[in-house]
Formats: structure tokens, sequence, C-alpha cells
């Protein structure tokens, strides 16, 4: 397939990682419903929330719950249609729970100081410190040269890199960012080199790096934002988990995912033939030396950084045994690595999302609202009785409610979105129905970063779509492959080992 993308220069040469780029890649336009919703989507939340508050009347609903409805659905209007940006959505949210009423100024502010956003920043911080001294890059190259011999350890390879990053840096687009010159280069190698040619090879290798760069973020509790708010609502919902425990009923399902998936991509969904396979463009393995030569030899501050990390690692993986907070280990690394003493990090060299930050602050607002006024407690006693979950089996629920998580991430355009609305959902399901609330929301939580199907479903989506190795039907197709393949295997997780974990009651 050859897009529109502008011809490259004379001097373009495929196999220069700095070619690949961010700034480099192709930028796409609003779409049409972008533009629209830029020009009509504040006057659209305003009238949905005058609507849902005062206009329209909900029998089982009172008037607190009204207007908190109200809020509900604007913040998800503007969220889901990025009128405004996320975060001034966020802003906008904290205002109108302080001035409606719902919440006092205090309570509704200080979600900013919630302990999961010091995880978040001490988790930035820290991965930070991994980018700056070259370490996570030096780790990606020297695994891809040492094992990436042909196409099939290649894919490998590189399931194993995403793994390891996701336990180290939790900002997907980082990992985005740093993976896309290596396996562009690696495209260009066999046979789709530049962004205005592709074919079934780069299809597979890009979008399951895109897979996996979501999808293992599901094995460790801090592989995401999105996680930590799902930790944080079951917090707050009184119930406590363990890095350990994630970890375990993690890790396997995610290993197992990228292989299957890869075989399935490979045979199924875009088939490679043995011409496929074979290498089109010499030199491809020079330029990995030379961009890992490039690096120097191992630095003093590379190994302090890794021998500072897996400290932390350790420490969090021990959580279970020792019960120290994982925010407190993670802001003890964090300092370590700050320290002038130790020469890793300047403040300056901090990469922190604080629009993430703020986001995540209105979403535990909202939460924090809808604990409040107990409007969620209503909505899901009516979707249960809607639904039948009363007269579900637990199998059945656990099929139903993972299902549909999994399924929304066509809809939705943020995962932390996805959290916010269905975590408080499968609590009160578990505790209407009496069940133990971690067997239905720990495998929910294992879905959370299923995000892979579309271009706006995360900012890794956007960013890998802008290689122009694939086209929306492809990645959808795709996306909706692996989606089923997940499911699957959750099923068969929550019938198998996490029943040995005591995690999920069993299904027979």
């Amino acid at each position: 397939m050859n897009t529109s993308a502008a011809a490259p220069p004379k001097d373009y040469d495929p196999l220069d990682m700095n070619n690949y780029s961010l700034n480099k890649l192709p930028k796409r336009p609003l779409s049409a419903s972008g533009r629209f919703f830029r020009i009509w989507g504040l006057p659209i939340a305003a009238a949905i929330f005058i609507l849902f508050s005062y206009v329209i009347h909900f029998p089982i609903l009172s008037v607190k719950q009204q207007v908190m409805f109200g809020l509900f659905a604007t913040s998800l209007f503007l969220w889901i249609s990025e009128t405004v940006p996320n975060y001034v959505t966020s802003m906008m949210l904290i205002c109108g729970l302080i001035l409606t009423g719902i919440l006092k100024v205090k309570p509704a502010m200080a979600t900013l100081g919630d302990p999961v956003i010091w995880l978040n920043i001490s988790a930035f911080i820290m991965a930070s410190a991994m980018i700056k001294t070259d370490l996570v890059k030096r780790v990606a190259l020297w695994l891809i040269l040492r094992f990436g011999r042909n196409a099939g350890s290649i894919f490998i390879t590189f399931l194993v890199i995403n793994i390891i990053l996701a336990a180290f840096v939790n900002a997907t687009a980082a990992k985005a960012a740093l993976m896309m010159p290596l396996f562009m280069v690696v495209c260009a190698v066999y046979g789709a080199p530049g962004t205005d040619t592709t074919n079934n090879f780069a299809r597979n290798l890009v979008l399951h790096n895109l897979l996996m760069i979501n999808a293992s973020c599901n094995a460790f509790m801090t592989g995401s934002g999105a996680n930590l708010l799902g930790v944080a609502i079951l917090a707050g919902a009184g119930v406590s988990i363990y890095y350990f425990d994630w970890f375990v009923a993690g890790l396997p399902l995610v290993i197992g995912f990228g292989l299957l998936a890869y075989v399935t991509g490979v045979r199924f969904v875009f088939p490679l033939t043995k011409e496929d396979r074979q290498p089109k463009l010499e030199g491809g393995r020079a330029a990995l030396e030379k961009a890992y030569r490039d690096l120097g030899p191992f630095k003093v501050n590379e190994l302090k950084a890794s021998i500072v990390f897996l400290i932390v690692l350790v420490v969090w993986a021990t959580d279970k045994i020792h019960g120290i907070n994982a925010t407190v280990v993670a802001m003890l690394g964090a300092i370590v690595m700050l320290a002038p003493q130790f020469k890793l990090l300047n403040w300056n060299d901090v990469d922190i999302p604080w629009h993430l930050m703020i986001f995540s602050a209105g979403a535990y607002s909202l939460g924090a609202g809808l604990s409040a006024t107990k409007l969620m407690n209503v909505l899901t006693v009516q979707l249960m009785q809607t639904l039948g979950m009363d007269s579900m089996s637990y199998f059945s629920l656990y099929a139903v409610l993972t299902a549909i998580f999994i399924a929304s991430h066509f809809i939705f355009q943020s995962k932390n979105m996805r959290t916010l609305i269905f975590m408080p959902i499968v609590i009160g399901i578990a505790q209407h129905l009496g069940v133990d609330i971690l067997s239905l929301a720990l495998p929910v939580a294992l879905c959370i970063n299923c995000c892979w199907s579309l271009p706006f479903n995360a900012k890794p989506n956007a960013m890998l779509y802008g290689t122009n190795k694939y086209t929306m039907g492809e990645t959808f197709r795709y996306g909706l492959v692996m989606s089923v393949l997940y499911w699957g295997l959750l099923l068969v997780a929550g019938g198998t080992y996490l029943h040995w974990m005591g995690i999920t009651p069993g299904f027979f």
C-alpha cells in the first residue's frame, strides 16, 4: 500500500533512526467530527448539563443525585469529544462540584494530593532518569542485536522489550516514542522503508508493538496511570491490592497473549509468506549496531539508575511480605535520583505530564461526588435489574463484565475514563450481590489497558498510526481479533491460575 505522504528527500536514509522521531512523522489534521466539536462542543455540553440536571427528571434520583448525574454526563461528553483538553474538563468539573454544593471546597481540591498522584509523579521521575541516562535505549538495542536474528525472533524480542519497559516506564506515549525508531528501522530492512510504503511484515510488527505497548501495562500495578486510578478506586471501597498479587495475576496473561497474538497476526490476520520473512535492505543491523556504539561504554549513571530502580522493583514486588506503602517506596526512589549527591537527574530533566495529574485530580473529584451522592449505587442497582444480573452465576458476571469493559475501548478515547466509569459499577455489583469485590474487580482491572483498536483509543495509537504502516480498517480488524483473543485468555485465567491464587472462586 502506498500512502499520500510526501516523497522523502533524495538523501533520505531509511535506516537512520533519527528520521523516525515524532516531529518528523506526517501530521494528521483534525477530523470533521473534531472540527465540529471544537466549534459546537461547549454549547452542547451546557445543554447536556441543563437537561440532565434540571429539565429531564428521573424518578429513581433525588435532586442532588440529578445534579450529579448532569455533571457526570457533561464531563463524559467533554472528555470523549475532546472539545477542550481533558485537564480543562477536570478543572471545570471541580468548579462545578463546588458551585452546585455536591462537594465542599477542600475535599474537591484535595484530590491533587491523593497518594496515587504522588505515586504517579514519583514513577515519572524515575522513568525520566531511565531515559536521560540512556539505560532504556541501551537495553532495547542490546536485546534486538543479541536476539533479533530473524523475523520470528524479532517479534519475540520486541515482546520482551515491551514487558521490561512496562516495569520501568508507566507512560505509554514515552514507550511508543522510544520504540518507534527501532521497529521502523526493522520495517525498512524487511521491505517497508520510510512512511510511504508498507507490507504485511510492517503491519504485523507495528501493530504487535502497539498491542504490547498497551497490553504489557496490565502486568504491573504501576504499568500505567489508569492502573493506579483503578487501585485508588478500589482503595476508596476499602479494598487493598498488593503489587505482588497484581504482578502474578497479570504477567502470565500478558506473556501468553503476546505470543498468541504474534502467531495469530502473522498466520491469519496479515499472513506472512516465506518471502516476507526475508530481509530486503542491507545494512539494517549495521545501523542498529551504530546506534548502540554511539551510546558509548556503560556509564556510571546508568549503573546508579539501574540499581535504584531494581531496588524499588524488589521492594514493590515483596510488599505482601513487609507491607511498606508503594507510594512511599516510589518517593524514596525519586528522592535518590533527584539528590544532587547522586548526580542522576536535575529537576529540569524530569518529564512529568502535569496535564495528566490535573485530569486525574478531576477524575478523583468526580469519584468523590459520585460517592457523596450515592448516584452510582442507584444506577448500578437499576443496571443489574435491567440486565438480570441478580440471577447470574459468578462465571456469567465475570464473562459479561470483562467483555463489556474490553469492548468499551472501541468507543472511549481514554482508558482513565473507562476505568473511572466501570470500576465503581463493578464494585457496586459485587457489593450488591455479596461477592468478593477483588474477585470481579481485579479481572476487570486486567483489561484496563486493552485500548489498541483505533487511533483515538490512546496516545500510542495516534502516534503509531502516523507511521502510515496500516489503515484505519486494518487496525480495527487487527484490534477486534486481538480483543476477542484477550477475552478468551482472561476467561481461561479466571478458571485456572486466578482461582489457584484465591482471587476467583472458580467457575464450576
